[in-house]
């Protein structure tokens, strides 16, 4: 396939990337007018001067972009011949890619003139990016946080609380992501005519997988140029974690009609059973989740399975849409990574690099880690997209501070 004109011809009018996306047909009848109103403003403001203008000034001023590639030196020499680079998106703004995109729905949001944002969080690094976006731009923000997710992300709902988020717990069913994307949709439909709704990955109904793509184009963009400045070339593989697909969608969107290989690293978690991963694009099949056909993990009746993932941003039972097409096109393969070899990425990035990474992070590192032992010549960049001050405590406890990981391989 071409893809020279993807990006302008996906998704389709209706949000379809091939069979998979939609929204219109999955929607409660009494959001369809509000979907379509969000979409014809952002098809509207996203060819505007005005807007591109004032988001490349917030990108460049407040959010403090461009991030950096960084070349793992040490890493590599650990590893083997092959070279480990990162996208270094844990040095935006709030620590992660997140911002890139809630800034774009904080704009859109003044634009439509709505008082109030709301959405869900998993790790809570959207919660923080979109409680930030909320106070730059003026305006009330609620999160919806799972119970679980609560406990094992303290620091980011304390950061939520401080820029002046309503942080609502949820704690019914598994207490995670899945349930908080729920209690928020629920309140939406309490309150659209005066919030809109931010969804927190590449999915949801269009048109979100559309502009969260749109937002996160940058760090591929960034990464691709400034890659090819370091060293002359492209690099032989890129990386990136996958959960919803929000960091590696705008990854591999520059490089989709380049001669690069391109990975997701999706979470194993602690085995294959349903109920031990979120590795929908895996073990998944073809179901509707949260107003969009995708892969999704379920059984054989069609029941929606649990998902399990140490990373709380990657534990969720469904994919972002185009995911699950540029796989059936074949231009990006998905791989699985374990809680252990996560850990093992976390630790060792962490002591021969002087980098703490996001768990959710640490998946796309544990691939490319895998990469470099298996090719030992060549580059792979890693999307590098959260860092891991929130989950430190976590690990420690449950981890140690990582004698047995770093220094074994």
């Amino acid at each position: 396939m071409d893809f020279s004109t993807y990006l302008q011809k996906h998704p389709d009018n209706n949000g379809y990337f091939g069979p998979y996306g939609g929204g219109k047909e999955y929607l409660p009848a009494e959001l369809q007018p509000i979907f379509e109103e969000i979409d014809e403003a952002y098809r509207t403001i996203c060819h505007s001067a005005k807007f591109i203008s004032e988001l490349r000034r917030i990108r460049r001023e407040f959010q403090g972009r461009p991030t950096p590639v960084y070349h793992c030196e040490r890493l590599s020499q650990k590893i083997g011949g092959c070279q480990i680079y990162l996208k270094r998106e844990d040095l935006n703004h709030t620590g992660a890619h997140k911002l890139n995109h809630c800034m774009g729905e904080g704009l859109l949001a003044k634009y439509l003139g709505k008082k109030k944002i709301i959405a869900e969080t998993g790790a809570g690094q959207h919660g923080v990016a979109l409680a930030t976006a909320a106070a730059y731009f003026g305006l009330e923000c609620d999160i919806y946080m799972g119970e679980i997710d609560i406990a094992k992300q303290a620091p980011n709902v304390t950061r939520m609380k401080m820029l002046g988020a309503r942080v609502v717990s949820v704690s019914h069913g598994q207490k995670m992501l899945k349930e908080a994307v729920d209690a928020a949709f629920e309140a939406y439909l309490k309150s659209y005519k005066d919030t809109i709704y931010c969804i927190g990955s590449a999915l949801g109904p269009h048109p979100f997988p559309m502009m969260v793509r749109d937002f996160q184009y940058v760090i591929g963009e960034e990464a691709r140029a400034q890659y090819k400045e370091m060293t002359g070339f492209l690099p032989e593989a890129v990386v990136a974690c996958v959960g919803g697909g929000s960091n590696s969608i705008g990854m591999f969107s520059a490089f989709l009609n380049d001669p690069v290989d391109l990975y997701g690293a999706e979470p194993l978690g602690r085995g294959t059973k349903l109920g031990e991963n979120a590795a929908s694009m895996t073990y998944g099949t073809d179901g509707v989740l949260h107003g969009f056909k995708s892969k999704i993990l379920q059984d054989e009746n069609g029941q929606l399975a649990e998902a399990y993932s140490i990373a709380s941003g990657l534990d969720y039972q469904g994919v972002g849409p185009e995911h699950a097409y540029l796989h059936d096109l074949g231009r990006v393969k998905y791989e699985t990574v374990s809680d252990l070899e996560a850990v093992d990425a976390f630790f060792k990035l962490s002591r021969y690099e002087g980098i703490i990474p996001a768990l959710e992070s640490s998946h796309a590192l544990a691939y490319a880690m895998r990469y470099a032992r298996e090719h030992r010549t060549g580059s792979i960049l890693a999307c590098l997209s959260g860092r891991g001050d929130k989950d430190v405590d976590y690990v420690a406890e449950h981890y140690g501070y990582g004698d047995e990981f770093a220094f074994k391989d």
